[in-house]
């Protein structure tokens, strides 16, 4: 067993992907932060993993200040941090065509997916790169919305575009501070988020259809892989999908 105490930080923890990612880490003996708006979601998390290696920070990631001390706790309770799992977004509203999107969705969506992976990611780079030894890794939840939009997502679609390039810039910027950066991109895992896809979900032909959906833990299983890469080497992307969703031939 790795003695060696290995500290994550995982983003939108109190729920779906980063509830299990966080008891996937647990399991294999690291200590996590968990961080999400929801305090109440967040202690049903560290109470199903069940560790005294668990931290529960509620955080905002779109406010600059609640991320500072989000990751300041980390580093008193910890002294130091190897991975953050950048997970925490939102899809916005469902369905709704480009030109009925009011601005105010729009701008939480992109202040959420985007800005907060981005502050997060800022906040994680700065004491990665200062802390002795130096370096770690940082994972961002992207989405096959990186690669195909859904009709009428164009929020969410255009930040998981934005998060692409929010990876290969961390991930390029890092190498000198060992700092390693991927991607995973999703397909309908079986989340609360999720929960419409077996309900019907819309395609580029106007249809309902019934899209396939797979276990949250099968996600947690390749985060987790990820995670305990040496840092000299990295999964850049990844993709893990329900085999049969209408991804490959979208549309």
């Amino acid at each position: 067993m790795n003695t060696v105490q290995r500290v994550a930080v995982v983003t939108g923890a109190g729920s779906g992907i980063g509830r299990a990612v966080a008891l996937a880490l647990v399991g294999a003996g690291w200590s996590v932060a968990l961080a999400g708006r929801r305090a109440e979601a967040l202690e049903r998390t560290a109470e199903a993993a069940a560790s005294p290696d668990v931290l529960s920070v509620r955080t905002d990631v779109t406010d600059p200040d609640d991320v500072g001390a989000l990751f300041t706790s980390v580093r008193e309770r910890f002294g130091r941090l190897d991975l953050l799992f950048n997970n925490a977004g939102t899809f916005g509203p469902a369905s709704v065509p480009v030109e009925d999107l009011a601005y105010e969705d729009w701008r939480r969506v992109v202040d959420v997916n985007l800005t907060g992976a981005f502050l997060c990611a800022q906040a994680a780079y700065r004491q990665m790169r200062e802390q002795d030894p130096r370096g770690g890794r940082i994972i961002n939840n992207g989405s096959v919305s990186a690669h195909a939009p859904r009709p009428h997502s164009i929020a969410y679609t255009a930040t998981k575009h934005a998060m692409t390039g929010l990876t290969k810039s961390l991930s390029l910027d890092g190498r000198p501070y060992r700092i390693a950066c991927g991607q995973i991109d999703i397909g309908n895992a079986a989340t609360e988020m999720t929960g419409r896809m077996t309900a019907g979900t819309l395609q580029a032909n106007g249809e309902l259809a019934v899209e396939p959906v797979m276990a949250a833990a099968d996600v947690a299983r390749t985060v987790l892989h990820m995670a305990e890469l040496p840092l000299e080497a990295n999964v850049q992307f990844a993709t893990v999908l329900a085999t049969t969703m209408p991804y490959v031939g979208r549309g």
